[in-house]
């Protein structure tokens, strides 16, 4: 009888580790986004005010930069990276692991699905350099030919700016 219910009270305990484990694995994870085209849109001119008119600019460049994914993390020749939805660089404008950069941040807060930081800095970035900062926009977006017609697919005339996110910039 001592055979079985040494066998169940490691069963048991294997089972609280996995469980454990798992838990750990998932409070460890970082939240992230994948956006649709129109979503974005969406979210960036009604939560962020966002000019309709450099809409396609911004849609075109972030397609191209990290495929509209928040989490996306890139490592350059330089040994900097690239961080977060529109792929800001370490090297100028975030520091890894402390606030710092240009625009006073951490790089990995990039990474996440709270864009209102990226959205900050990405507006910084491209009042102080302009789209050509973007190596993205620079190949696949700087012809307007190629650039989304957002009207069209996004209805974004019908969109307004809205006070949604107290955090706006």
């Amino acid at each position: 009888m001592l055979l079985p219910d040494m066998w169940n009270r490691s069963k048991v305990r294997l089972m609280v580790v996995l469980g454990l484990l798992v838990l750990i694995l998932c409070g460890a994870q970082v939240e992230s986004k994948k956006y649709m085209r129109c979503e974005l849109t969406r979210v960036m001119v009604e939560n962020y005010r966002f000019q309709k008119t450099l809409m396609s600019n911004w849609i075109c460049l972030v397609e191209h930069e990290s495929n509209l994914d928040t989490n996306k993390v890139t490592r350059n020749d330089n040994n900097s990276k690239n961080y977060g939805l529109f792929q800001i660089n370490s090297k100028d404008y975030c520091a890894e692991g402390r606030k710092g950069g240009l625009c006073n941040m951490k790089c990995e807060d990039l990474s996440n699905d709270d864009i209102s930081d990226d959205i900050a800095c990405a507006k910084a970035i491209q009042q102080r350099e302009g789209f050509k900062y973007w190596k993205g926009w620079n190949r696949y977006c700087r012809n307007t030919q190629n650039l989304p017609n957002l009207d069209v697919t996004c209805k974004l005339s019908t969109l307004s700016a809205a006070f949604r996110n107290p955090n706006y910039y």
